[in-house]
């Protein structure tokens, strides 16, 4: 008996499973709010300057900017009606004294901190440090969870997010509010390593999709209550506050969770693993099973995991042989041109001239049918054609934009939920495809380094956006062409559909040499033996 049937016969049926997904899943529809936050707190509304002290005696005209709307950032020097020289009664001045907003639906960062104008960078600067925290996060909190365990990387994890979400809401300037930022990215990147290593380890493989995909859909589920959550409370401090309690409750929750059983005997707690599993067949009524365990067998079926455990692998594996660096050149470029090109649909949702609350939700409903959508392609035409392709759409949608005018608002916003909804399909497919073509030895080094590519993306996509200064179709021509590069690496990638899950780098390179002779039907007792599915991350959205 393998351990994944072990796990099977006393722990992936009953009610267990199901309390499991919910105490999972709930911090992971919470993180959705926080991830997409920044749409609703940092929002800029109309505004325009603020009149200087001495024009209280008459009506102060504004210099008109394009749609006949006042300009955001000038302003008269001098009076139209002043007794002043032609050349001298069209001047204009920067906004010395402020700047007055429309706070009629709600205030954010940037009317409490007037981050517009020269100042609009710093606002998309905030974004990017959060991003940088999600990426600092992946790599201290990664390493932690492997060398003292998964629980208590998850409870100080919901802590830490607790914290300083709440920290953010009292932040008195905004260099203090980017910190707390900082650190919440850092404690949503703890939470989703965690939740996903949890999550896989303790449930059988021929149950792990159905797991992976409920928990996914918690994520996706957590984008339709942000915007009601923002539609109620227009205030962003309160806001911020509000998501950021529920964590409190979450750290106290976690402790009724259980440590993976995996992690225990690969470090050396078997004694405590053969308990944890006897408390939970008893939990699914399976008690005369649990007891019937014994320490020997379970070390017996986890033999083959303690000896690939004791192997020393480095980053420098991932590209020791020349099929193992075609796969992490591609997989990066597709990693890193799915977070770059995501977030600069998913937090550019004011551009589009649509109210804010509706779009944001079309843009979290756009994911269900993109997640089901997937599912049945990579199982029918592969996750090499589907990766392709969905990328290369994504590309080519935000390339559209540049040829869209800005007053079909409709065929814009089409465009953009429709190219988001490909780059959520192209995560769906990337955290399986990942998992299949990288071999066990590696897989959890290779995934960790293609993370750390699409926290690169996320993070520099901001950053992106304020090129538009310059010319402001200039993002959309970098995030689509990349979005392009993204799509064209992945026709380079083999195919892993009806493929066993390759062990070691030598069962890699015998794969690749076999998928150039000419194909051939599998048989079917080599189709029933194939693991559909092992991955080490979790389709949780673009965290």
């Amino acid at each position: 008996m393998t351990f994944a049937e072990l796990v099977d016969r006393v722990a992936s049926k009953g009610p267990f499973q199901f309390l499991h997904i919910v105490l999972l899943g709930l911090p992971i529809l919470s993180t959705a709010n926080h991830n997409l936050l920044q749409i609703f707190t940092a929002a800029t509304p109309a505004h325009h300057c603020r009149p200087p002290p001495n024009a209280s005696a008459g009506p102060w005209v504004l210099p008109m900017g394009l749609n006949e709307k006042p300009e955001p950032c000038l302003r008269f020097v001098y009076p139209p009606n002043a007794s002043l020289p032609n050349d001298t009664q069209g001047a204009t001045e920067p906004c010395l004294d402020g700047w007055t907003y429309d706070v009629s639906t709600r205030d954010s960062i940037v009317t409490e901190w007037d981050l517009v104008c020269n100042s609009n960078k710093l606002k998309e600067m905030a974004q990017s440090i959060f991003m940088a925290g999600i990426l600092i996060g992946g790599l201290v909190l990664g390493d932690l969870s492997d060398r003292f365990g998964r629980k208590p990387i998850l409870t100080c994890s919901y802590l830490l997010l607790a914290a300083s979400g709440s920290g953010a809401a009292f932040s008195p300037t905004l260099p203090i509010y980017t910190v707390f930022r900082f650190l919440c990215g850092c404690g949503i990147s703890g939470i989703t390593l965690s939740t996903t290593i949890l999550s896989v380890e303790w449930v059988s493989t021929r149950m792990r999709a159905i797991k992976l995909i409920s928990l996914g859909y918690f994520y996706t589920s957590g984008q339709f209550i942000l915007p009601g959550l923002a539609y109620a409370i227009p205030q962003w401090r309160w806001l911020q506050l509000t998501v950021s309690i529920p964590f409190f409750a979450f750290f106290l929750l976690s402790w009724w969770l259980p440590e993976s059983v995996r992690w225990m005997i690969l470090s050396g707690r078997s004694s405590k693993a053969l308990k944890t599993f006897r408390q939970v067949a008893a939990f699914n009524g399976k008690k005369e099973e649990g007891e019937a365990l014994s320490l020997e067998e379970i070390k017996l079926n986890l033999q083959k995991e303690i000896t690939l455990a004791k192997a020393k692998h480095s980053i420098a594996d991932l590209f020791r042989t020349p099929t193992l660096r075609r796969v992490t050149s591609c997989l990066s470029l597709a990693w890193f041109s799915t977070g770059f090109a995501y977030y600069s649909l998913a937090m550019g949702v004011e551009e589009f001239g649509v109210n804010l609350y509706v779009l944001q939700l079309i843009f979290g409903g756009v994911d269900v049918p993109a997640k089901f959508i997937t599912m049945v392609s990579i199982s029918y035409l592969g996750r090499h054609t589907t990766e392709a392709v969905v990328l290369l759409l994504a590309g080519g949608c935000i390339l559209s934009l540049i040829f869209v005018p800005s007053d079909l608002l409709t065929l814009r916003t089409v465009l953009a939920v429709f190219g988001k909804g490909c780059l959520s399909s192209s995560f769906s497919c990337l955290f399986l495809y990942t998992s299949e073509l990288y071999p066990t030895v590696i897989r959890q080094t290779g995934m960790g380094i293609n993370n750390l590519w699409t926290r690169v993306g996320s993070m520099t996509a901001p950053l992106v956006k304020i090129t538009g200064e310059l010319k402001p179709f200039l993002p959309n021509v970098i995030f689509g062409t990349i979005a392009l590069l993204g799509g064209s690496a992945a026709l380079f990638l083999p195919e892993t559909l009806n493929r066993p899950l390759p062990e070691t780098v030598e069962d890699l390179e015998n794969w690749s040499l076999q998928a150039k002779e000419p194909k051939q039907e599998p048989e079917e007792e080599n189709a029933s033996q194939r693991i559909p599915l092992q991955p080490c991350e979790l389709d949780l959205g673009p965290n």
